[in-house]
């Protein structure tokens, strides 16, 4: 039993800002994140938040990619922030993974950190936030559907470590 719990995987919890990265300019391939994020634990959970403006279509193909969507009639970031802070929480959860640019989570990042959880950043350019990738344990940066850069950041809120070089990874 006690085997079993230090070997077992890392249990991920994925939440997606639609509004902010699936756009044209952003160019984020969702399943290359899926199988980027493996290297890292198992997907237990997978959001994907979008707002009362998002086509059936876009709501239909990212339920086929296996996201459980939330629509909103207000603010997107609100709502997911408020969802990923309460999985902070859960102890069948590990790491939060973050999908954005937008410096808006930068508190979930901080309180996940705090209660123990790893956390992981995904985005891309035009946009992604600089105070994201340093604050979270880990930023993958997608470029084009075919390369990633994974940075692995050591500060911590009470321990703060000296940062690793980023690692570059074609998928």
């Amino acid at each position: 039993m006690l085997f079993d719990i230090f070997n077992r995987k890392k249990r991920i919890a994925l939440f997606v800002d639609g509004p902010n990265v699936i756009r044209k300019d952003v160019n984020i391939n969702l399943h290359d994140v899926k199988r980027a994020l493996e290297k890292y634990g198992e997907i237990r959970v997978a959001k994907m938040y979008l707002d009362q403006y998002a086509s059936d279509k876009l709501i239909e193909a990212m339920a086929n990619q296996g996201y459980d969507i939330v629509i909103t009639t207000g603010d997107v970031d609100v709502t997911m922030a408020i969802d990923a802070v309460e999985h902070v929480f859960r102890k069948d959860i590990d790491i939060i993974a973050l999908i954005t640019r937008d410096t808006d989570y930068r508190p979930v990042l901080i309180k996940a950190r705090e209660h123990g959880k790893m956390t992981i950043v995904i985005g891309s350019e035009p946009g992604f936030s600089v105070a994201l990738r340093n604050t979270a344990d880990v930023a993958i940066m997608l470029n084009s559907s075919t390369e990633n850069h994974h940075s692995h950041h050591g500060y911590r809120s009470k321990n703060i470590k000296k940062e690793h070089k980023t690692k570059t990874k074609d998928i």
